[in-house]
């Protein structure tokens, strides 16, 4: 399988722009529009239900974790709840992936490179269930996937720009976009932020940003130095932007930039720390929902969806309601998120992505990455 993306207390809004040097202070939004955001999700949860399998999966013929991103995206909005009928089918497949010799949730022989993503997701979803049961087989989980890390047990030290990252398994190169989702699912089973796997995940992480300094020693990090997240930091580094670096340097792009900044809040960073400051500049100058920003004009639709929640989330995480963006344009980007996938959306329900990259061409992930987004785009009560 490849990679999902290459393949998936708030503060008070005057303090966080003020740590993120926003260009004007950012006033409180009016917020998502409740009748369209209950409209969206609705149609939504309904075309998931119709379009489930009858083993409770959704393309369980392409990855079993598919159903993690679905299941994840409908718990999460709230419509339904882990007793629902639909839930219930999804819940009953992913315990039928439960490995309890091995630790993980990607099945009882799955292919190598299924089992960090496929886990994460179902930790999420097991963990948006918010059944007690679980509880153990999250745990498992989480000790399973920080031995999945590259550390000290690899003979990787800090020095090593493999060092702290997560890849497709054990043996796979690490990139942002899988440990992204190793530091989700940290964080829902309830790992503490001074767990040493966090620790060690922030020196990968660190080292995937365009940014000189005593956080990143790479040799390409100061030739753009405009705060902007790559792809993968090992192997002399890599970014989806090209296939090959541009004049030595690696351009970086909207979601792993969104990835990056929120990697480093879960890994303890304060938001007033230069690297996520200079990030959030890049973001402020590159905000837009018609597009995965960096990208060049043949790949701006690339994971699309996947940007899309990956950016509701990290907003999210960081507290901000209104981005200011360079131009000092005010963006309440619930609102605006909200309205551009209600346009988005099919007649049926669903989301589609045309370019086919990163398994977006399945209807079933780009609705559950859809759904996902929305999560954080709820209606204020």
């Amino acid at each position: 399988m490849r990679c999902w993306n290459c393949l998936l207390p708030t503060l008070v809004l005057g303090i966080v722009s003020t740590v993120l040097a926003a260009p004007e202070p950012a006033q409180k939004s009016v917020g998502t529009p409740a009748e369209q955001w209950n409209k969206t999700v609705d149609k939504a949860v309904a075309f998931l239900k119709k379009n489930q399998g009858t083993d409770g999966s959704w393309s369980g013929n392409k990855s079993p974790g598919i159903t993690g991103i679905a299941l994840t995206g409908m718990l999460s909005t709230g419509k339904v709840t882990a007793k629902d009928p639909s839930a219930e089918k999804a819940l009953k497949f992913i315990e039928g992936l439960i490995n309890k010799e091995a630790g993980h949730i990607a099945g009882k022989d799955p292919r190598v490179q299924l089992q960090n993503y496929v886990t994460c997701v179902n930790v999420m979803a097991l963990t948006a269930a918010d059944r007690t049961s679980y509880k153990t087989v999250v745990g498992d989980a989480a000790r399973f996937l920080k031995k999945l890390q590259w550390d000290e047990g690899e003979n990787k030290d800090p020095k090593s720009d493999f060092y702290g990252g997560a890849g497709y398994d054990s043996k796979s190169r690490p990139d942002l976009s899988n440990t992204q989702f190793f530091l989700d699912a940290l964080m829902a089973a309830g790992i503490p932020k001074d767990d040493p796997a966090l620790k060690k995940a922030l020196v990968f992480v660190s080292r995937c940003q365009n940014l000189k300094g005593e956080w990143n020693d790479q040799p390409w990090a100061g030739k753009i130095d405009d705060g902007s997240f790559i792809y993968s930091a090992a192997s002399g580094g890599s970014t989806k932007v090209a296939d090959q670096p541009v004049n030595g340097t690696l351009p970086g792009y909207g979601s792993m930039t969104y990835a990056g900044i929120k990697s480093m809040i879960y890994c303890g960073v304060p938001r007033e720390d230069p690297r996520i400051k200079k990030a959030y500049e890049w973001i402020q100058k590159n905000y837009t929902l018609d597009a995965n920003p960096g990208m060049p004009k043949e790949r701006a639709q690339w994971g699309l969806y996947y940007y899309y929640h990956t950016m509701a989330k990290c907003l999210d995480t960081l507290g901000i309601d209104e981005v200011v963006d360079a131009n000092g344009k005010k963006h309440d980007w619930r609102a605006e998120l909200t309205a551009k996938l209600t346009r988005l959306q099919q007649a049926d329900g669903s989301w589609r992505n045309d370019q086919d990259r990163w398994m977006e061409g399945d209807v079933n992930v780009v609705t559950g990455y859809a759904l996902m987004a929305l999560s954080h785009c709820k209606p204020k009560k």
